[in-house]
């Protein structure tokens, strides 16, 4: 099965317990996208109570869309949004 991401990027394919798995993670177009985001401008906000551990809540309130949930946490450092992301957090957001 290949994996049509949301991000329409590259991807690898690599061997998984002997099955093929096609990632978009450790490919050139992804390795870029994660550079570039050093260089992007963001805005700084406050987690209001109701989005606590929801960076799909987040995700979706500025992005349009609970899928980039993974670049509120990439962004701000988030390893575990069901211990970190409490409210009253400031947190980065991508413009």
């Amino acid at each position: 099965m290949i994996y049509n991401n949301h991000l329409k990027m590259g991807y690898r394919e690599a061997l998984h317990r002997e099955k093929k798995v096609i990632s978009s993670l450790n490919s050139k177009d992804f390795r870029d996208f994660i550079k570039s985001l050093d260089e992007s401008s963001y805005r700084v906000g406050t987690i209001p109570p109701g989005f606590e551990h929801r960076a799909d809540r987040i995700a979706n309130l500025f992005y349009d869309t609970p899928e980039l949930d993974w670049l509120i946490c990439w962004t701000n450092n988030i390893s575990d949004p069901f211990q970190q992301l409490n409210v009253g957090d400031r947190i980065r957001i991508l413009k």
